[in-house]
């Protein structure tokens, strides 16, 4: 792998320091969040803010549209993977006043539950936050046979729209009834020629033959819905456009926006020509293209290939549009000048909270931490690679993460009741894990740790209905459920079976039986089409792979069953 990078961890406070000092215009918050120089002056005059955000390996997107005229604030999280909750919400209170905050989330779970749980923190803290969620790929059917249509680059569109209506005074509900609009309207799809190179996996995300190419994928590097030969220029704008329009019912005398946009290593010769086929496409179908842009709006980091998207406007849509921004992605953008220097990045750690004692040396839970993040560490490889294969290779990287920050902070974990080290532990990962990951576990812990709060010295009963809760609370938040070929077809029959083990006195054997149905579990994903998570995009072709949640859920538990062995030997 060649990439011009210096480290994997650097890439988004590095990328977004370089961002900042050749565009004043930014001003950095921590390592991940981008806000508009101006955000005071913006907060002063009562304007609606704009935030939005995803993983970073889709540059331009997002901190490229940050300033007057389009977004306020871009949340960036580690490539192809959804900022944390924190992140989220520290935007949010840099730049909300009075009148709100808008969010703009492309709809992949990750960004959705980081970005919704952030939402709910800023309203309980006063600060008037909607949620406006783009899902306007429309080469996955919206049946509830996958996760859910993605954002793709029409989003920029609705970032366009959203940031005029704000400059126009509008109220929250009223940006936020702009915004939506757009991203219920916009359409598009995508075609790549090439697969791209995740930097913490060190691969392609797929291989493709010489004559090959991908139709309908999304913008993390995972396969389309249908492989074929490739094809001239004219004829791949053809069948993107007629998916377009008949999926968003474009017809004869509709005006429309049209957006070309480079997945990232497109030659702009190529890019050019498709958009001659696009609007010559749309003119003999009696669309008329009152807008029509070409360019580098949101990529899939280095891949090779193209994606189209439709908008059918009005002149009140055409006016936002139009409307005069200095945002650098935004074509026609000012150039801008450099920067004298870039505020150093700085970041809060956990720690253990005012008035608890660490956890001690000898108890059983810090055993368990210690060997489930040793566990998940060392096969970072392992998962990173069975993650690529169905997904967008960022669990392994996502799960290491997450152990080394629990394995940095073992020794400031609070002790005493153990519910208190779970809720601290949930703050470590929701802090440092974006993703999907990210959250599911935070709640897990969380969910355990209310539970566990009902009992003063909770025994093995008490244990078993923390992990059930947990579980539930996985699936009450992601939507998942036995079946979907998702960490939960691991964790649901682990749990029942803990807890009838533990309920005829014998938690150690319950343990072991319910890793061993953990492990059923996960050989069962295998023959499962994915209905949630980033594989159920890939359909059948997943089929015969375990789900790497699921294969981390047996990881992970069998840490467990091996620290509290070597506890009970030790005593």
């Amino acid at each position: 792998m060649k990439k011009l990078i210096n480290a994997v961890d650097d890439i988004v406070p590095q990328m977004l320091q370089g961002a900042a000092l050749t565009d004043p215009g930014l001003t950095l918050l921590d390592g991940s969040v981008a806000i508009r120089s101006d955000a005071a002056t913006q907060r002063d005059r009562g304007a609606v803010a704009i935030v939005s955000g995803g993983g970073a390996g889709h540059e331009p997107a997002h901190a490229g549209y940050v300033g007057p005229g389009m977004l306020s604030g871009a949340v960036v999280g580690d490539v192809f993977t959804s900022p944390s909750t924190d992140a989220v919400l520290g935007a949010i209170r840099a730049v909300g006043g009075p009148a709100g905050v808008l969010l703009i989330v492309k709809n992949y779970t990750g960004d959705r539950l980081n970005f919704g749980l952030a939402a709910e923190i800023a309203r309980s803290e006063g600060i008037p936050v909607e949620m406006v969620v783009v899902a306007d790929d429309v080469a996955l059917s919206a049946d509830g046979t996958n996760a859910g249509r993605r954002g793709l680059a029409g989003t920029v569109l609705v970032h366009k729209v959203a940031g005029a209506a704000a400059d126009e005074g509008l109220s929250l509900a009223e940006v936020a009834a702009a915004a939506a609009a757009v991203a219920d309207r916009v359409g598009t799809m995508g075609v790549a020629l090439s697969a791209c190179t995740l930097p913490a996996a060190g691969r392609p995300g797929f291989d493709l033959g010489a004559d090959e190419i991908e139709w309908g994928l999304g913008i993390h590097g995972e396969p389309g819905v249908e492989r074929t030969r490739v094809e001239p220029a004219d004829a791949i704008a053809d069948r993107l456009l007629s998916t377009i329009l008949s999926d968003r019912s474009i017809g004869e005398g509709t005006r429309v926006a049209l957006l070309v946009n480079n997945l990232g290593g497109t030659p702009p010769m190529e890019m050019s020509i498709v958009a001659r086929a696009a609007i010559g496409r749309l003119r003999a179908a009696g669309v008329t293209v009152e807008r029509a842009w070409v360019g580098t709006f949101m990529t899939a980091l280095e891949m090779a290939g193209c994606s189209l998207s439709v908008l059918p406007v009005d002149d009140a849509v055409l006016a936002r549009l139009d409307a005069p921004t200095t945002a650098p992605a935004w074509p026609a953008a000012h150039v801008g000048r450099v920067a004298d220097e870039v505020a150093a990045a700085t970041s809060t750690a956990a720690g253990s909270p005012p008035g608890h004692t660490p956890l001690l040396a000898d108890a059983p839970l810090r055993a368990v931490v210690a060997g489930v993040a040793a566990a998940l560490s060392a096969a970072e490889p392992e998962l990173t690679v069975m993650d690529a294969a169905v997904g967008d290779g960022d669990l392994g990287f996502s799960l290491d993460r997450a152990a080394r920050a629990l394995s940095a902070e073992l020794d400031r974990l609070p002790g005493g009741h153990p519910a208190t080290t779970l809720r601290a532990m949930s703050a470590i990962v929701r802090r440092v894990v974006g993703g999907t990951s990210g959250p599911l576990y935070a709640v897990l812990l969380l969910r355990a740790a209310a539970a566990l709060e009902e009992t003063g010295d909770p025994g093995p009963d008490a244990w078993a209905a923390a992990f059930t809760a947990g579980v539930k609370g996985i699936t009450d938040v992601g939507g998942a459920r036995p079946g979907d070929a998702t960490m939960v077809d691991a964790l649901v029959p682990a749990a029942e079976t803990f807890r009838v083990g533990v309920a005829e006195g014998d938690w150690p054997r319950g343990l072991s039986s319910a890793v061993e149905a953990a492990r059923d579990g996960t050989a069962r994903t295998a023959g499962l089409i994915a209905r949630r998570g980033r594989a159920s995009y890939v359909g059948e072709r997943a089929i015969g792979l375990v789900d790497p949640g699921a294969h981390a859920v047996v990881l992970w538990m069998e840490a467990v069953q091996r620290s509290l062995a070597a506890v009970r030997q030790a005593q």
